[in-house]
């Protein structure tokens, strides 16, 4: 198999082809290498790979033969390194599968190394000392976003058809937005991250993919959705597959649209334009369409108040706990500046500004329960700019503290956390592209609380009515060809 055959295939395309006999697993595998050899020089998002150590029977499971990255931190393979973007983890391994680890053998998926994160998955770029800057596959000087950049480049240079993404503010919608890709961050609780901890970000951070259709993201989540013993979140079952809910009618939607985010941050012009061509081909469609307000129960600035002291809070806590693990001191050789003043702010958080931090969770869920009450959706831009040249994040950045760090990264992404706070699930759509540049637009869909399935069906309709697939960026693997 060439490379240029090989990124003609997504996911499910390839496990069939396997299932059918036409290619071995260790082909679809040796294939995947090359196209990482051939792109990652330019792009910097693949931290390491391995030899896989299991290949599975095809035809075993939906997605047995698929080529495969695991982001470097949040899931836990038995014997590699989790180094979490940071000098602080550098070396350290894992000593045992993770419960969605597991998952992912099961769904038959060859996972053959590691994507890259900023430092503690702490920003929404992936810019980290420890392994450089990972760049943007439809322009290297750009940022290919955070914190699952490392992802969102490899999938959408072809590397693999999709990967695994972890989303605790848009960490997974924001790198589908910047490389042009679908990326659906499930309700909390649809995915496990057990069962070393119970909840990451006290239940913000989800697990979820990026991909190049929607039904490779819809085929997974099938794979590694439900509760484990001990999840302190359970979302309701769906009452069927989500790979089936991709095909059928969505029907008529009320979807209301935020043009400009919370807190008065502005849209830019090409951004705003992606939108309007978005709302028109909804109504084409034959959705209601109206402009609206989304009270979050909450200031914004008591919003970011609340984020940046539940945020460091359990970032110090996880730095504490990996330099005693790793004997490394807690300083300037071992974290990033931002970090690093994150983690002494999050030192002087108290037990009550935590608990006032939760209850600020508390009302915003309530208060996106009352709008999803009387609409479907809401359609957001995923970000209110293109992607930003790298560097972008750091400008200026000397000498803020852990609100000011939240500050600029909510500054730069203002429409995704807010549904990590709520729970709710929301979708990134690579519905258009800016006109001019021709860089990718992802638009953002939200549904009220364990409503993937509609968000599946509206994707589905999208993906029909709007083709992205065949888009294909600058750095691209099905251009290149070894030997």
């Amino acid at each position: 198999m060439r490379i240029a055959e090989y990124v003609s295939f997504d996911a499910v395309g390839l496990a069939e082809l396997v299932a059918k006999g036409e290619v071995a697993p260790a082909e679809v595998e040796a294939v995947a290498r090359r196209a990482a050899r051939a792109v990652d020089p330019e792009i910097n998002a693949v931290v390491e790979t391995w030899p896989t150590d299991e290949v599975p029977r095809p035809g075993s499971a939906p997605l047995a033969g698929v080529p495969f990255l695991i982001k470097d931190i949040g899931v836990a393979m038995a014997g590699r390194r989790m180094e979490m973007g940071s000098r602080l983890a550098a070396g350290h391994v894992s000593r045992s599968d993770s419960t969605l680890m597991l998952r992912f053998r099961s769904a038959g998926l060859m996972t053959f190394g590691r994507t890259a994160t900023p430092e503690m998955a702490y920003s929404n770029t992936t810019e980290p000392v420890l392994y450089g800057a990972t760049r943007n596959p439809w322009d290297p000087a750009r940022s290919a976003g955070g914190s699952s950049g490392g992802a969102g480049a490899a999938v959408a240079a072809g590397v693999v058809p999709m990967a695994h993404a972890t989303d605790a503010a848009g960490s997974l919608r924001i790198p589908a937005s910047c490389n042009g890709l679908f990326g659906l961050k499930p309700t909390r609780g649809r995915v496990p991250v057990g069962p070393q901890v119970d909840e990451i970000f006290s239940g913000l951070a989800v697990h979820g993919s990026v991909s190049r259709t929607v039904r490779d993201s819809a085929v997974l989540l099938d794979q590694v959705r439900g509760p484990e013993p001990g999840d302190p979140y359970v979302a309701p079952e769906p009452s069927r597959p989500y790979s089936e809910e991709i095909t059928r009618d969505p029907g008529p939607l009320r979807i209301g649209v935020l043009t400009h985010a919370w807190g008065g941050h502005p849209t830019t012009a090409p951004v705003a334009d992606a939108l309007s061509r978005t709302t028109r081909l909804l109504t084409s469609l034959g959705h209601e369409i109206e402009e609206v307000t989304v009270d979050l129960g909450v200031e914004w600035e008591d919003f970011l108040l609340a984020n940046a002291r539940q945020w460091t809070a359990h970032l110090t806590a996880s730095i504490d706990e990996l330099a005693a693990a790793t004997g490394r001191p807690v300083g300037p050789a071992t974290l990033e500046e931002p970090v690093l003043a994150s983690y002494r702010y999050g030192q002087e958080v108290t037990a009550a500004d935590f608990v006032t931090a939760l209850g600020m969770r508390n009302r915003v869920s309530r208060s996106l329960a009352r709008y999803f009450a009387g609409h479907d959706m809401l359609l957001t831009p995923t970000l209110p700019d293109l992607p930003v040249p790298l560097g972008t994040h750091a400008a200026g950045a000397e000498g803020l503290d852990g609100l000011g760090w939240l500050r600029r990264l909510f500054d730069l992404s203002p429409f995704t956390a807010v549904f990590n706070v709520a729970g709710t699930p929301a979708m990134s759509v690579p519905v258009t592209a800016d006109a001019a540049s021709g860089l990718p637009v992802g638009m953002q869909f939200a549904a009220g609380h364990g409503r993937e399935d509609a968000l599946f069906r509206l994707a589905g309709q999208l993906e029909q009515a709007s083709p992205w697939s065949d888009r294909t960026p600058a750095v691209w693997a099905g251009d290149r060809e070894e030997g």
